[in-house]
């Protein structure tokens, strides 16, 4: 993928994460419905890897990181994109520079490593299973 698609693609994600965190902010303190709309779930009736990352994300807002984990610790990592990637993107366009680029790349090459790409895929399996038994 090249570098422009790259940051339009994680712009466009950024953006859409943001907006979907307003939304589900002011739907949760407005109307105190609980957040999360997971497609995988409403189809299966089980949920996704991903399930109560948002919550966790709206934790990290209010400062919670123990009640974030107990959600899902997906949302750590969303939160640090959120917060990052926009940055770097920026300071890349504006300084002409293709960091941002070149750690994805970088870490293209080392997640397709079979020693780190099992350990990963075991991960997101095993917090699969931790979504599920907590009933998310």
């Amino acid at each position: 993928m090249g570098r422009n698609k790259l940051y339009v693609l994680l712009s466009t994600a950024c953006a859409a994460g943001y907006i979907w965190l307003i939304l589900t902010y002011h739907r949760n303190i407005s109307l105190s419905l609980e957040p999360g709309v997971c497609l995988f779930k409403r189809v299966t009736g089980v949920p996704c890897p991903s399930c109560g990352s948002t919550r966790s994300v709206l934790s990290i807002l209010k400062g919670d990181f123990a009640e974030a984990i107990l959600w899902n610790p997906f949302g750590i990592i969303l939160s640090f994109i959120l917060v990052v990637f926009p940055v770097w993107i920026i300071f890349d366009v504006l300084s002409r520079k293709n960091t941002l680029y070149n750690f994805y790349n970088r870490t293209e090459l080392v997640l397709k490593r079979k020693w780190i790409a099992i350990p990963a895929i075991l991960l997101v399996l095993l917090n699969w299973i931790w979504n599920i038994a907590k009933g998310l």
